[in-house]
């Protein structure tokens, strides 16, 4: 049975597997289904950007790229900051923890390019892997950021 100990440890790595497993299925989708799901984000995306800028042209084609980079981007900035939280709870601590965190997800993103390769109609893209990597960097400062401002706020009250 798990204690309260085990299951702390244990819980934040269940989370990062099923972002992980969110990503797997994401990039198991082929282009077209993929190219449906993100057309169908842009679409709400245009509609919320009319309602700001009414006289304003929007080019779907553009905007739609956008949008599956952005993917990316944010995908992988959620993924590091559940990998340091689950990580947190190691004896790793400082800029190795950094450079642990940022591998798991670099490595992910990367190996989740080579998954695409086998999936109808995607392929491998080195820009994602960076667009990728960009997004888990920002993850790791807006972490660390976050827990620098709590534990200074803490040490004050």
């Amino acid at each position: 049975m798990l204690n309260h100990r085990k299951l702390g440890y244990l819980l934040p790595w269940i989370i990062v597997v099923l972002m992980m497993l969110l990503i797997f299925n994401l990039s198991a989708q082929p282009a077209q289904n993929s190219d449906h799901l993100s057309l169908g984000v842009t679409e709400r995306v245009i509609e919320l950007l009319n309602q700001i800028f009414p006289s304003t042209e929007w080019n779907l084609d553009y905007l739609n790229h956008v949008v599956r980079k952005n993917a990316h981007f944010f995908i992988y900035l959620v993924l590091s900051i559940l990998v340091q939280i689950a990580v947190k709870r190691s004896k790793i601590i400082g800029f190795k923890r950094i450079l642990f965190v940022l591998g798991i997800c670099v490595l992910y993103a990367s190996s989740d390019e080579i998954h695409q390769l086998f999936v109808s109609g995607r392929g491998a893209q080195v820009k994602d892997v960076f667009i990728d990597s960009a997004g888990a960097l920002l993850g790791i400062v807006i972490y660390w950021t976050g827990t620098k401002r709590s534990s200074l706020h803490s040490a004050k009250v």
